[in-house]
């Protein structure tokens, strides 16, 4: 087998863009195959997936994708440095990933890769700006990239990271410098749709954001969304949204969780509150005495629309959320913790060409590769993904105990010649 590329994907959904992107990916690397490192069942910017992590599996072998392999829970829903950290060592670990290849609004890997060296070991005098640029009441992500930007003294760092997929670029190169990983990076430019576009200006392309807002405002009516979105997204896409929708396991949204989201914020004490990850600077007393002022639309969305500040973004609060619905304690995600990289390689999915690659993976990986849950040797961070596949599934239209402990008993997808042998 020849090259391996890596790409680190969330496809919420797969649409047109994204194979795209895959294409010229492995073209660009000059790769025979394609590894995804793949969100699981929530996702970077703090939602639930649209699609469980089985069905985008499936949608990634039926685009290109040869091998899909889930991020942890732990490192998924975190801001971007984790995320992208968890991400990287993950294909880093495999031992048979040559490149990785993200898209960015810049298209420009040599700037990006410079900005990323200097500041990989993160000197004093960053960790100062940064704490100065938050003090001003900053989110977080416009705080760094103002603090690269005086430690550089280039003003064009700054505008080169207020761009979101040139930002999370960066973080993969930073954690790639970090981790030591011999990855040769790539970067391809995003074209037409940009990441917050949520129109349908191209006849053929439009941003998952776009794509998520159509489906989701149609409410029930699933003839009328999907056909609206059909133009965007592969046939293959197309046709797991329609089955996943008819089962009751999609489109998946907050609005899903309100109740046992709901019972946590309400019944939860303020101490245990402040205990869990993204709870920061008296977040848990924010929410306490936001409760009571919801009045009769007692949403997620009219929640997240009280707490919102200049200084909590609606991403960090709902990453905030997604915390204290599955309860990640601050002490079972610290950086220490998150710094060892992920501790095995679970395995989603599969074509023909990739279970090849499975099986050289196996000998040559740096951490155990899990393809059965059951059968795994225990892990902490395992256990918090299966929490998770549980806590996800409580939002299906009928879940049941097979939804609920499915990372014990489902096997990867296998897509072969004949199509994917999912349902």
């Amino acid at each position: 087998m020849g090259g391996v590329v890596g790409v680190i994907v969330e496809y919420n959904p797969l649409h047109n863009g994204h194979a795209y992107h895959l294409a010229v990916s492995k073209a660009a690397a000059g790769a025979d195959a394609v590894v995804a490192v793949m969100s699981g069942h929530w996702l970077q910017r703090g939602e639930p997936a649209l699609l469980n992590k089985w069905a985008r599996a499936e949608a990634a072998l039926l685009a290109g994708v040869d091998l899909v392999l889930e991020l942890p829970v732990a490192y998924s829903a975190q801001p971007a440095e984790w995320f992208a950290y968890g991400a990287v060592s993950c294909l880093a670990r495999t031992g048979v990933v040559d490149a990785f290849c993200f898209g960015s609004e810049s298209g420009d890997i040599a700037g990006l890769s410079t900005l990323a060296e200097r500041l990989a070991a993160e000197p004093e005098t960053f960790a100062g700006r940064l704490q100065a640029q938050l003090k001003t009441g900053a989110p977080y992500p416009a705080a760094y990239a103002a603090a690269a930007a005086a430690l550089t003294g280039a003003p064009d760092d700054a505008r080169l990271l207020a761009e979101p997929n040139n930002s999370l670029g960066f973080h993969y190169l930073l954690a790639r410098e970090r981790l030591g990983a011999a990855l040769r990076p790539l970067t391809i430019r995003r074209v037409k749709a940009g990441y917050r576009d949520t129109g349908f200006d191209d006849a053929s392309i439009a941003s998952a954001t776009a794509i998520r807002k159509r489906l989701l405002e149609a409410g029930g009516d699933a003839e009328s969304a999907l056909a609206a979105v059909a133009p965007y997204v592969p046939a293959t896409t197309l046709r797991i949204l329609e089955r996943e929708w008819a089962a009751g396991r999609a489109p998946m949204h907050w609005e899903r969780y309100r109740t046992p989201l709901f019972h946590r914020l309400l019944t939860l004490p303020e101490s245990r509150l402040g205990a869990l990850r993204e709870v920061t600077e008296g977040l848990e007393r924010r929410i306490k005495k936001t409760l009571p002022a919801l009045g009769p639309e007692a949403s997620v969305e009219a929640l997240l629309e009280r707490l919102k500040t200049k200084r909590y973004t609606r991403t960090k609060l709902q990453r905030m959320l997604t915390a204290v619905y599955l309860e990640h304690d601050k002490a079972a995600t610290t950086a220490s913790a998150l710094r060892d990289g992920v501790p095995y390689l679970r395995v989603l999915g599969f074509t023909e060409a990739g279970r090849a690659l499975l099986a050289r993976m196996r000998r040559v990986a740096a951490v155990p590769v899990v393809t059965n849950v059951g059968a795994a040797e225990a892990h902490p961070l395992l256990a918090l993904d299966a929490a998770a596949t549980a806590a996800y599934a409580l939002g299906y239209g009928a879940s049941a105990p097979d939804d609920w402990f499915a990372d014990y008993y489902k096997p990867p997808i296998r897509v072969g010649s004949s199509g994917s042998d999912a349902k």
